[in-house]
């Protein structure tokens, strides 16, 4: 699956994560709160990896609750705060069918060194935005990364501290 969502989402939700501990610009909404109070988006979680990118984790319940957040005002004010002189006018998940079930959207941002002294926006150097949908099965010991909204067909959940001989 492909998305041309927008970079806006990342470096917004990067901006404006206190797990990522950088502030967010003048200006920019609050994506991250955004996000979590959207209707059809199941979870948000945040994280930075050792080679330094910032990485959302967003799960939307369907096709449909993606695409309207998407075209919602806070993601569309991040897109032109971010990118002022482009136009996105692009359908997203326009191959994609609309009753394709849960979506996970990675979006991973890693900025550049060194600010352009006529740099508009945030200094970056790769922004990947990845879409994917949970497979049946796994395992959750304890807990799980995804949001318990997310239901996974066959995924077995066991308790810590189970005897093992009824982990079966």
């Amino acid at each position: 699956m492909k998305i041309v969502a927008s970079a806006a989402l990342t470096l917004v939700c990067a901006w404006s994560s206190p797990a990522l501990a950088q502030p967010r610009p003048a200006g920019f909404p609050d994506v991250v709160g955004a996000l979590a109070s959207t209707p059809g988006c199941l979870g948000v979680e945040t994280a930075q990896t050792p080679g330094g990118k910032r990485v959302i984790f967003a799960w939307f319940e369907s096709k449909k609750a993606l695409v309207e957040w998407y075209h919602g005002d806070v993601h569309q004010k991040a897109m032109k705060n971010v990118f002022p002189h482009l136009t996105f006018d692009r359908q997203p998940l326009g191959d994609l069918a609309d009753d394709s079930g849960p979506i996970l959207a990675i979006v991973s941002v890693k900025f550049a060194d060194a600010p352009r002294p006529d740099a508009t926006a945030a200094p970056i150097s790769s922004i990947g935005i990845e879409l994917y949908g949970p497979l049946p099965g796994g395992v959750a010991v304890g807990g799980r990364f995804a949001p318990e909204a997310l239901k996974v067909r066959g995924l077995r959940e066991i308790p810590v501290g189970q005897p093992a001989d009824s982990r079966r």
